[in-house]
């Protein structure tokens, strides 16, 4: 139990430090960044998403494909069967897993924001997402390899993906709904995740029962 706590101090103290520097890093590129240029129309923002999606997969997902698949090259667990799994293997799988889940959700959250940046200079928003994200799921497996707690450095990327998914989900509901649209979205997900917190937060407790 002592351990758990101690973890998890850890890796909230690892967050806290990680988000203010994703957020001046998104708010820098966001802001210096040159306007993209050529992407007047909704045809060429979503290909310019694309693009930023395929450079995302390659040094996110695909590393970590490529890091578990070399890893069993070299040892027993070339036969995934056997059960043979070295430390290092068992967080790149996990890194892996993560990754996959999670680009799901920042593919949605990337497209969806280059729907609503119609001009070159919003559009910076999806390039500065788009490379913190990066750096994130990076900064998360590096810390994992060292501790689960220092995982937590690359929370603020699953965060970043949450907060343009809530956005880009308020702004089509403001599209349908106006103002209240907008508002009852943001509440619902509020609402769930009050229900989560609520939930879970006697989970301590009922791992010593």
């Amino acid at each position: 139990m002592e351990d758990f706590k101690a973890q998890r101090r850890a890796g909230m103290i690892a967050i806290a430090l990680a988000a203010p520097v994703a957020v001046a890093l998104w708010i820098g590129l966001d802001q210096f960044l040159p306007p993209i240029s050529g992407v007047a129309g909704l045809s060429a923002r979503m290909l310019f998403c694309l693009r930023c999606w395929c450079v995302a997969v390659l040094f996110a997902l695909a590393m970590g494909i490529e890091a578990v698949a070399h890893e069993r090259l070299v040892s027993a667990a070339f036969d995934p069967l056997a059960g043979f799994a070295t430390q290092r293997l068992r967080v790149n799988q996990q890194y892996l897993q993560n990754t996959l889940e999670q680009t799901v959700v920042f593919a949605a959250a990337l497209f969806g924001l280059a729907a609503y940046c119609p001009t070159g200079a919003e559009m910076r928003a999806v390039v500065a997402t788009t490379v913190v994200w990066v750096l994130a799921r990076l900064a998360f497996w590096i810390g994992y390899h060292h501790s689960a707690a220092m995982r937590g450095i690359g929370a603020p990327g699953m965060a970043l993906s949450l907060i343009v998914l809530v956005y880009v989900s308020a702004r089509f509901g403001a599209d349908i709904a106006g103002r209240v649209g907008a508002i009852a979205v943001v509440a619902v997900f509020i609402g769930f995740e009050a229900v989560l917190f609520w939930a879970t937060r006697g989970g301590a407790g009922d791992a010593r029962r």
